[in-house]
This record gives C-alpha cells, sequence and structure tokens, in this order.
C-alpha cells in the first residue's frame, strides 16, 4: 500500500491528467497520459490498493458513480478535488474465500477432541452471488451524530442495507449507491410537506427521513424501505415519468417477493395464472393517491400535507379532501352544483 499522500507518474513527457483517489482514510495520486481512459485508471488502482477492477466503485463529484470505463481520463475531476474509492481488497476477498473453504471446514471440525462425528453436507457457496453482493451494494453509512442515539440510526441504515429484498433487487438492477445517509428532518420539512427520501446524482448519496419530525422517535421500518426503493428508482430516472414509476413498482414488488421473511404470498388462480400481491396494496395505491399530491419531485420523496407524525388520521383527512376535491371537479365539469 502506498503512503497516503503519494503519486503515480508516467515515465515519458506526454501530456498527463492527475486525478486523486481517497480509499479508507489513505489519498493517491494517479498521474496518467491525457489519452487514457477510466479502464487504465482502474488497472492503476489495482496496482496501488490491490483491489481488483470488478470490485471497484468510483464516485467523482457531479459524475456519480462511474459505469463507463470508456471514459476518458480528462473527464474526471483533476486533483485536488477527490474520487472516492469503494471495494474490498484482494487479500480481504481471499480471506473470506479461504475461511469457507472445505479444507478451513476440515481443520474446524477435527480441531477437537472426542469421536469423529459423521460428515454433514457441506453448504455450498454462491460464490458469484457474493461477489454481486458485494459488487451491488452501498457505500458507507453516515448517520447524525449530533442527535440522540446516532448508533440506533447506524443500526436502521445497516439494517436496509441489509435487507433481503433490497440486496435482490440492487443485485437484480445492477445499483450502486456511494453513500446510505441519515436526513435531518429539521432540514427537510415546512409547513407544506416533509421530504422523505432524496437521490443526489443518480446514486452518489440517498438520504432517508428515519426519524419522526420531533425526534422522539423512529419512523415505520417498511414506509422507510418504501422511501428507499424510490429512491433507487432515481438511479435510472431523474424525472417522475411513466417510465420512472413502472420502475418503482417494479423494484417495490421484487423487494416484498425477495422478503422470504416478512414477504408477500402468492394468489391462485386468476387470468395471469396466480400473481404476488405484498401485504397492504391497495391501501398502498390509496396511501400514494391522497398524500402524493405531485409532491414527488426533484429526485425526493415528498410527502405533502402538514408537517406531523403521519398518523392514521392524517392520511385518511388527506384522502377525503382529495375525494372532496374529485367531487367538485365532477360537478364543475358537468355544470350541477
Amino acid at each position: 500500500m502506498e503512503n497516503p499522500t503519494s503519486t503515480s507518474q508516467p515515465d515519458d513527457d506526454t501530456p498527463t491528467h492527475s486525478v486523486l483517489i481517497t480509499h479508507a482514510g489513505k489519498s493517491h495520486t494517479f498521474t496518467l497520459p491525457q489519452t487514457s481512459t477510466l479502464s487504465t485508471l482502474r488497472l492503476q488502482i489495482q496496482e496501488t490498493f490491490s483491489i481488483s477492477p470488478e470490485y471497484q466503485k468510483l464516485t467523482a463529484p457531479k459524475l456519480g458513480l462511474l459505469k463507463d470505463d470508456t471514459l476518458p481520463i480528462t473527464s474526471l475531476p483533476p486533483a485536488p478535488k477527490k474520487i472516492l474509492l469503494i471495494g474490498s481488497s484482494n487479500a480481504a476477498i481471499k480471506d473470506i474465500q479461504l475461511a469457507n473453504s472445505p479444507a478451513a471446514a476440515s481443520l474446524r471440525k477435527f480441531g477437537g477432541t472426542g469421536p469423529i462425528k459423521p460428515a454433514k453436507p457441506a453448504h455450498r457457496v454462491d460464490w458469484k452471488k457474493e461477489g454481486d453482493y458485494a459488487k451491488y451494494t452501498f457505500g458507507p453509512i453516515r448517520v447524525l451524530t449530533h442527535l440522540p442515539n446516532p448508533s440506533r440510526s447506524e443500526t436502521y441504515l445497516r439494517r436496509l442495507a441489509s435487507d433481503a429484498g433490497i440486496k435482490a433487487v440492487m443485485v437484480k438492477h445492477k445499483f450502486s449507491v456511494g453513500m446510505l445517509s441519515e436526513m435531518d428532518p429539521a432540514e427537510h420539512t415546512t409547513h407544506e410537506s416533509r421530504t422523505l427520501g432524496l437521490n443526489r446524482n443518480k446514486g452518489e448519496e440517498i438520504l432517508l427521513r428515519l426519524r419522526t419530525d420531533a425526534y422522539d422517535g423512529y419512523r415505520d421500518y417498511k414506509t422507510v424501505r418504501k422511501t428507499l426503493c424510490h429512491e433507487l428508482a432515481h438511479n435510472v430516472h431523474g424525472d417522475h415519468d411513466r417510465d420512472f414509476w413502472e420502475l418503482y413498482k417494479v423494484i417495490l414488488k421484487g423487494v416484498e417477493e425477495a422478503d422470504w421473511r416478512h414477504g408477500g404470498r402468492t394468489v391462485e388462480g386468476g387470468g395471469d395464472g396466480g400473481r404476488v400481491m405484498w401485504e397492504g396494496e391497495e391501501k398502498e395505491r390509496e396511501w400514494v393517491e391522497a398524500a402524493d399530491g405531485g409532491g414527488w419531485t426533484g429526485g425526493s420523496f415528498v410527502l405533502g400535507g402538514s408537517a406531523g407524525s403521519g398518523s392514521g388520521e392524517d392520511r385518511r383527512s388527506m384522502a377525503a379532501r382529495a375525494a372532496e376535491e374529485r367531487a367538485k371537479k365532477m360537478r364543475d365539469s358537468s355544470g350541477t352544483t
């Protein structure tokens, strides 16, 4: 491993471009010919940080997650602007593989005393799936340390990141998020609306509202998970158009289906040969219709209405107001009073 302030220089006098990579508290400046691409930079990163290109996740200011390896090196922000590198070293991955290898299992098995027990069927590790989980995941967790119980917020975010349904859709859609952060309710609450989630630069960072507005508790887990599904859809679509909503529904359904502990149930029969419904599907549609009000804007999930706690009574009031508004429009269009 290079020193935190070390650099890499080409041997000739060709025009160059320098980028600063940071990883796990260490920094390294790479100076490459201007004709180089992101693929060349990944190979240099592998030599310096011992992280294979397929496990490298690079996040640059304004560009977000870097995925196109044909991107010219000159398109990246020059040093001293920092590019964040996320990934496990080859040595760490090898240690995990060795720890789960049949040889290691045999050593653990025969290391004790007493009679040899009959062999049990070995649990086969799907290394491709494990590799996908390591590649398509979240980066660092960031919580608000100035608020009470930051450790609880960290546990909450890590539960979301390790949720079986979330992990499944991350791999299926090849989503990577640079950072998963806690949102401060005080900074995103007005008299008219409450922002529930934000996605910055299509996956550079996702922020989620975990706490109640009064800081006296935490919001329902499944509601926050739905917000995360919404923000993951913004990794692909910035605007709230038809394509965005179709993707959101696919993500939400995939999360519910893959969460085998609390997931959906299969409805037998029907014209589609049986489909999967998630718990409260009809209520979800009613809630979105009443509470959305066009407020899902700017890459964020904004709940319209007052800045209250979002109780059942609040939602019923909003639904009633929405129904009254629709009835009024129908009367106006028909010319009746």
